[in-house]
């Protein structure tokens, strides 16, 4: 499963100088996104993690960085991506690991969509509104599939269809609000 992120990673645009280039991208990427999965929550924690187990990553992906990369080289790389392009890549991750339905069965494979506000998000200072986020979870295979932020002057309705669109998300059943259950849809 990780080897098909540090892939899907590989394939990314490194926004970095070739002059200089001491780490390479994709492994930072992918040891950035185990670190957070195990609880990092900044730059220098992402940095001690990669610290900590670079000799089992480096075994584990057979590569052979030398050492972790300093907690601004990593603020550094992750700060210069393009947030759409991370994006694709977890989407095409994500559809990797979502089932298809399986062909014969008369129940079809569930697809959960559901918006919610993110507490905290608004900006009073700026008069900008709490974000509004729109999610796709497969419930068969119990993974989030992707997410979609819902513009301010806009709802979830039109949004839910987007997203669907975007996913190529066919021969699914899929559960939504009663706000999408409208006879113009």
């Amino acid at each position: 499963m990780s080897s098909v992120l540090l892939t899907l990673f590989s394939e990314l645009a490194d926004p970095r100088r070739d002059q200089g280039k001491m780490y390479p991208l994709a492994p930072i990427l992918l040891f950035t996104v185990l670190a957070m999965l195990a609880g990092a929550r900044s730059y220098r924690q992402v940095h001690a993690f990669i610290q900590t187990h670079l000799d089992r990553l480096n075994s584990g992906f057979g590569l052979s960085l030398r050492r972790a990369p300093a907690y601004s080289s990593v603020r550094f790389i992750l700060r210069g991506l393009d947030a759409a392009e991370i994006e694709r890549a977890f989407r095409a991750h994500a559809a990797g690991l979502a089932d298809a339905p399986a062909e014969g069965t008369s129940v079809p494979a569930a697809v959960a969509i559901d918006g919610k506000t993110l507490r905290g998000s608004f900006d009073a200072f700026h008069d900008r509104k709490a974000a509004h986020l729109l999610s796709a979870f497969a419930a068969d295979g119990q993974i989030i599939l992707g997410h979609l932020a819902i513009a301010e002057k806009s709802n979830e309705i039109p949004a839910a269809q987007e997203m669907i669109a975007s996913l190529g998300l066919t021969g699914r059943l899929f559960t939504l609000d009663a706000m999408h259950c409208q006879k113009n849809i």
